[in-house]
């Protein structure tokens, strides 16, 4: 994949994290979801005062494309003010197992937009819970 997508995503999430509603926690999180035909969907995290209600931006991003009817995801980013780049959360992990299980992770802090990390998602979640269509 071109640098170019990977800039290109990485600037759609660092974006979509100015949109964040993290009122507790102050940790802003942005994602953007890549498609093969060359869209890009975004979602920025959301709190709520019951924390378990709250939901990460890469879920955000996923289910606004899903409903959307979007799929063949081919890469998500992720940025946030982190030491390296934020890393999906366990339940992000699974959901992009899920729609997501060729697609490349690129994370990036928000204060060095330059320096991506790269991941597979099978390498983030090994062996995922994934159900097979009979």
């Amino acid at each position: 994949m071109a640098n170019a997508d990977k800039n290109r995503l990485i600037a759609a999430a660092a974006k979509a994290r100015k949109g964040a509603v993290a009122p507790y926690s102050h940790f802003q999180v942005g994602a953007a979801l890549l498609t093969k035909k060359g869209a890009v969907i975004t979602g920025a995290n959301v709190e709520s005062a019951s924390y378990g209600l709250t939901c990460c931006a890469e879920r955000v991003a996923l289910f606004t494309a899903l409903t959307g009817g979007q799929r063949d995801f081919v890469a998500v980013a992720v940025v946030a003010r982190a030491p390296g780049g934020p890393m999906p959360c366990g339940a992000c992990r699974q959901l992009l197992a899920e729609y997501a299980p060729n697609a490349k992770v690129w994370v990036a802090d928000c204060e060095n937009l330059k320096k991506i990390r790269e991941f597979p998602i099978k390498k983030l979640l090994p062996a995922a819970f994934v159900v097979v269509p009979e």
